[in-house]
This record gives C-alpha cells, structure tokens and sequence, in this order.
C-alpha cells in the first residue's frame, strides 16, 4: 500500500529562506512607496522622463499571454513613470536567445524562466542576486522548498510562481467500466499497481489499443522527477560540493515501469515513444488509449480540443514507497544583473504575484501557484477540469533532482535523452543504459566542476 502522504510545512518565515536577507518592514514599505510614487533614485532612460523596464514572457498559451498583458497594462496605468514593455520569448529557444542577450548586454530587465535552466546562468554571473531586493509578503508566502529551487551557492536568483505535478488524464468511461480501483491523491496507484492496471485495461480494450501512452520525446525530467516517489536522486552531492551520478534500484523503477509496459506487457504504445503531449491527445479523444501521462497544464488542450461527448478524468501519478511526491522546476522570474533598475523591477515582480494577481496567471497557465495564499484560493479548488486533484498534489511537490547542477543541461541533451529513449524503445538493456547514464553523465560533469 503506498505510504502516508508527506504533511505539507507551513510557509517558512523570512528568517529561515534559504540565504535570504530579511529587510526591516519599514525600510521595505518606504521603498517601495519611493518606487510607486515614481520618486526613484535610478536616472531615467527616456527622454520624456520614464523608466522602462523590458520584461520578456514566455507565456504562449492565448489566456495566459491574455493575463500577462493585462497585468502589464495595469502596472502601467498605476505607474506612469515606470513603464514596462511586454515581450514576447519561447520556451523552444529561451536558453540560447538569453545566452546571446546576456553576452551582448541586451538582456530584458526581467526574465521569464523555468528554475532547472537558471543554474548556468546564476554560476555565469547573468542575474541578479535578489537577496534584499524582494519584500517580506512574498517571500514569506513561497514555501522553503520552492525557494530551493532558485538558490545556487549564496545568492537567490528568481522567484518560482508556477508550478505543475504530472497526472494522467484519463477516458473516464474506460477507467470506471473496467472496475479497477479509481486512485486518489491520498492513495494513489503504486507503480506496481500501476503496472496490473494497464494489464486489465489493455485486455478490456481489445487488439490495437493500450492502457498507456507515454509521450517521451523529452524523457528526462519525467523521468526524473516521477522517480522521486521511489527514492530515486541520481544526482548526489558530496561533502566538497561535487556532484556525481549513481543509479539506484529508486532511480531504476519509473524507467523500469515504462521499459516492460512497452516491451514485455505490451500495455504502452511504442509509437508515442517519440511524440510530444500533444500529439498523443488524439489517440485519447480517439479511444485508442485510456491514459496519458501529463503535466497538469495539458488540461487546457483538453478542453479546447477533445470532441464533444469525450468525458476524462485527472488521476494521480502513481507513486512510490515514498508517497505522491514528485520533482517540480517552477517556472520563475529573475533580474538581469546588468539592469540599471533592480529595485524597480522588483517592485514589478511583488506586483504581478500579488495572490489575486498570481491566481489569475495560474489560471491562464493552468498551472498551480507556489504562493500559498494564491494555492487556497477557491477557484483552484473545484472538482471541474482536475483542479482539486492538482491541489491535493502540491504539497508533494519538491525540486527537481538535477535542479542545482551545473551542466545538466549538456547531460540531459547528449547522454540522458538518447540513453532513455533507446532504453524504452527496448535497443538497449538495464545494464547499458545505467552505464551511459552514470559514466557517461559524470564525465561531462566533470568538465563543469573543475
């Protein structure tokens, strides 16, 4: 039976955020009333008179670019001699595009991210330390271990707003027909569980169709992050701060699940091996699969494309020996060191995640807020469209195993990905792919730790 879930802690007060300064109240509240009234120390950079500040999205769905848009008009309204420019970035180039930025001293003031893809960045000496910058309200409202996700060495160099748990989405009418048990977030399948699931499904279903689609054309973070149930890291860091790469039985279980759903079970559709999310939805809508393994955002896809009539359901991940926890990189809001308008700029960002603020770009994202006042709003808790079962799984939710190290992003693209997706296509065993993982792995991380 799975474990008892983990009890969620109560926000950590400001004193005990992972190497952040607490700044007196007052001197917080004075700064900021200096920055509202636009009576600012900074040198204008226009000649009418106005800051401006660059603040580069990468919201791309049509209700989440709505609200940030929406919020920028209203900072602008309210602070006339402080104006922000939305621009527009992607999530499909954000790295190189801020890498070039950065090296050319064209970076926007303030960065939209995720925090698995700050640790270069925050090492290379790009953004700003916000240590001192942010104010008490927010950072009491953010957890510990979200903050965790953005502290590299001695600095804190985002702020993580968003977040999403992995669920499957499911054909409800297939689930309830098949009399398996329906997992819950307190009880959610074991991945043992899981695996007789797909089992009774996959028969119940008939030829040509299967319990499991898993769209792994990115294998590595869900990879990862789902091994976090089962006690698998990875990544462990030593007492000289080293980082180096082990391959446990913990690290082992997710893969191994997928590997024989594919391969031995022949309850998992080899064909969206290489697919993204989205294009395993058809098959969904089609009946051709009763699960999809997703991040909780792939709901809105849901909704605006499945075909009337298609009833679904949220589910849990399955889960581990530790109970529903899962590895999370927030999506994140930095600074550029570079900017001549750091306290403006978080101003700027204490008024977008503002809690009423954060909800509705929660709700354009489809996500869930990091801030727990934002979390226990209401309107993120209803039963329609899954967003209870998402709730109910933030409090599992901790960073991401490769979250702090250097070179990750080298590691994922040239040994992890092609190691997994050959392991789960069935071209290479256990054995081979925990050697490429670990021997390959550490060796370019080694390059990075000299």
């Amino acid at each position: 039976m799975p474990q008892p879930q983990p009890q969620p802690q109560p926000p950590a007060p400001l004193s005990r955020l992972p190497r952040l300064v607490a700044r007196p109240a007052a001197a917080v509240a004075a700064a900021l009333a200096l920055l509202l009234t636009g009576c600012t120390a900074a040198a204008p950079d226009g000649s009418d008179g106005r800051i401006r500040l660059r603040f580069q999205s990468l919201a791309w769905q049509k209700e989440s670019v709505d609200a940030n848009k929406e919020l920028v008009r209203e900072w602008n309204a309210r602070h006339p001699d402080i104006r922000v420019e939305y621009v527009q970035g992607s999530w499909d180039s954000v790295h190189d595009q801020l890498l070039t930025s950065f090296e050319g001293g064209e970076a926007p003031d303030v960065i939209h991210d995720a925090s698995d893809d700050l640790a270069d960045f925050a090492h290379g000496g790009y953004l700003a330390d916000l240590r001192g910058l942010l104010s008490e309200r927010l950072t009491s409202d953010i957890p510990r271990r979200s903050w965790e996700t953005v502290t590299f060495g001695e600095g804190v160099y985002g702020v993580p707003f968003l977040q999403e748990p992995r669920v499957l989405i499911a054909e409800k009418g297939i689930i309830e027909s098949s009399g398996v048990r329906v997992p819950t977030p307190e009880h959610p399948w074991s991945w043992e569980e899981f695996r007789e699931v797909a089992k009774v499904l996959t028969a119940a279903m008939g030829k040509g169709r299967y319990a499991v689609a898993w769209p792994l054309r990115e294998p590595v973070s869900a990879t990862l992050n789902l091994g976090l149930s089962a006690g698998g890291r990875l990544f462990h860091r030593g007492d000289d701060g080293k980082v180096t790469i082990r391959f446990t039985e913990g690290d082992a279980m997710v893969p191994g699940t997928i590997h024989d759903q594919v391969n031995t079970d022949r309850t998992a559709s080899p064909s969206t091996l290489g697919a993204g999310g989205s294009d395993a939805l058809p098959g969904l809508f089609g009946g051709k699969y009763a699960m999809v393994p997703l991040g909780f955002s792939y709901r809105q896809q849901v909704v605006s494309q499945a075909p009337e009539g298609f009833e679904w359901m949220v589910l849990p991940a399955p889960a581990g020996p530790g109970g529903a926890v899962q590895g999370v990189s927030p999506q994140t809001l930095s600074i550029a060191r570079d900017s001549p308008y750091k306290k403006e700029a978080a101003a700027f960002i204490d008024f977008l995640l503002r809690p009423a603020n954060t909800v509705r770009l929660a709700k354009g994202d489809w996500m869930l807020p990091t801030g727990e006042k934002a979390l226990a709003d209401p309107s993120l808790r209803v039963a329609e469209h899954g967003w209870a079962t998402g709730t109910a799984l933030a409090r599992g939710l901790r960073p991401a195993p490769a979250q702090s190290v250097r070179g990750y992003p080298e590691w994922k693209d040239k040994v992890a990905t092609p190691a997994y997706q050959e392991y789960y296509s069935g071209a290479i065993d256990r054995e081979e792919l925990e050697k490429r993982l670990v021997k390959d792995g550490n060796l370019v991380l080694a390059r990075y730790q000299r």
